[in-house]
Order: structure tokens, then sequence, then C-alpha cells
């Protein structure tokens, strides 16, 4: 379980993004926070994942401590994190890759397995380089596996729709939905995809630095099509989705 309490933090000019927020993630549960443009999401994705640190406040995975923890520290507890555009790695394998998130050497049943799990078949990918010859859609998918072969107990997606076509973003659905339906671990996603708003266990609603509703999907999406009464904006279909 990730717990944050009282969470702040601003950008160096002194313009605050995040004020005092609080959040507890479940064990094994898809929770999507979502909300307007420059309400602090990604921030607090990065926070979590150690990217950047918070000003003030506390953070506690499985009731441990480890507001102190850096990135690297907080890689090896457990805690992934998955960029929009994620890096690509010349010279380096999709194997290569996928071993380097396990830790080890795996068998090439292993590897099939991970990246059937993504939707790719790996007799076509196992020997590519990461690089510029793969697709958005083709890179995300071999990033989720990469997750999947490291086991993390909390792993962040920021905005995994970003960037890729829409065969691909189905596909990403349905790896999505393939992973919850055999969550280990706790996935944060943020997203405004009403696709990926729908599959999950609760959706969290941050504008303006703070959490303004939290809760199941049917009610959340009510909220946010309703406009004004929890943001303080509207939410128009056309931009969320």
């Amino acid at each position: 379980m990730l717990r944050l309490e009282n969470i702040s933090w601003s950008t160096p000019d002194g313009a605050g993004v995040l004020n005092n927020l609080n959040l507890t993630v479940p064990d094994g549960k898809l929770i999507v926070i979502t909300g307007p443009n420059g309400g602090g999401k990604t921030t607090l994705a990065k926070i979590i994942a150690g990217i950047y640190t918070q000003n003030s406040g506390r953070i506690f995975l499985n009731d441990k401590d480890i507001t102190a923890a850096d990135i690297t520290e907080r890689a090896r507890m457990g805690i992934s994190f998955a960029f929009q555009q994620p890096v690509r790695f010349k010279g380096i394998t999709v194997r290569k890759l996928i071993e380097l998130a396990a830790g080890e050497k795996l068998p090439l049943d292993k590897i099939c397995n991970y990246m059937s799990k993504v939707g790719l078949c790996a007799e076509e990918y196992i020997n590519r380089e990461v690089n510029s010859t793969l697709s958005g859609g083709e890179i995300k998918r071999i990033e989720i596996a990469t997750v999947l072969a490291r086991h993390s107990v909390l792993t962040v997606f920021d905005e995994p729709e970003a960037g890729i076509d829409l065969w691909s973003f189905t596909n990403l659905i349905k790896t999505f939905e393939d992973i919850r339906s055999s969550l280990n671990g706790s996935i944060i996603i943020i997203s405004h995809q009403e696709r990926i708003l729908r599959i999950a266990d609760e959706i969290v609603i941050v504008a303006d630095g703070s959490i303004k509703a939290q809760g199941e999907p049917e009610a959340m999406m009510k909220l946010l099509l309703e406009n004004n009464s929890i943001t303080g904006k509207c939410f128009k279909q056309e931009e969320m989705f």
C-alpha cells in the first residue's frame, strides 16, 4: 500500500503545484488519476517515483517511510515509472532490456510470455534494438513488458496513450485490462482517456494541487461530465476523450 501525507511541491520560482495532498493507494488496485492540465497530476506521479522531491510531507510504502529514498532506492523497493515518451536505447535489444528489468538472464519462453501479454510476437521483436525503428505503440508495449518482468509492487504510468495511434491505443487498453485481471501489485495511471478511466478500480480527480474527489468510476465520471462543481473547470468531452 502506498500512502502520501500532506505532500506539497512548488516550482523553483515558488509557484505552488501541490498543496498538502493526501492519497492512499491500496494493494492490488488500478487507480486512474485525472483532472485538468496543470493541476499537478504528472508532478504527483514523479514525486511518487522519486524523480521530484516534495517540499514537505511524507511517503509510505507498506507502512515503511520512504520519504528520503531517491529514484534508485525506490526502484529497488519495487516502484516503477513509465514515462509519457518511453526512453529509446540504441544498441540495446528488446531481449536485453527485458532481462535488465528482470535483473537476470531469462529463458526464451519467459521472454515470450512477457511479450505475448503485451500483444507482441517475441520472434519478431526479441533481437530488435530499442530505437527509432519502433513505433510509439510498439515502444509503449515493450516498456510495459519490462514492467511485468520487474514484478513491481507499484507501477506508475504517465499518460500511456500519448503519441500512439488508435490501433495501438486499442491494444494498449486490452493490455491494461489483462494486467488488471491478474494484478499482483498496484497500478497508477495518469490519464484523460475515457476508456482508461472506465477500467479503473478507483478514479482520483486532481485539480489546483489537491484531490477534489475519489471513488468508483461511475460516480467519478458523472462528476467529471457535470463540469464545475468538483474541479472548478469545465471538462469537455472532446478535450478529455
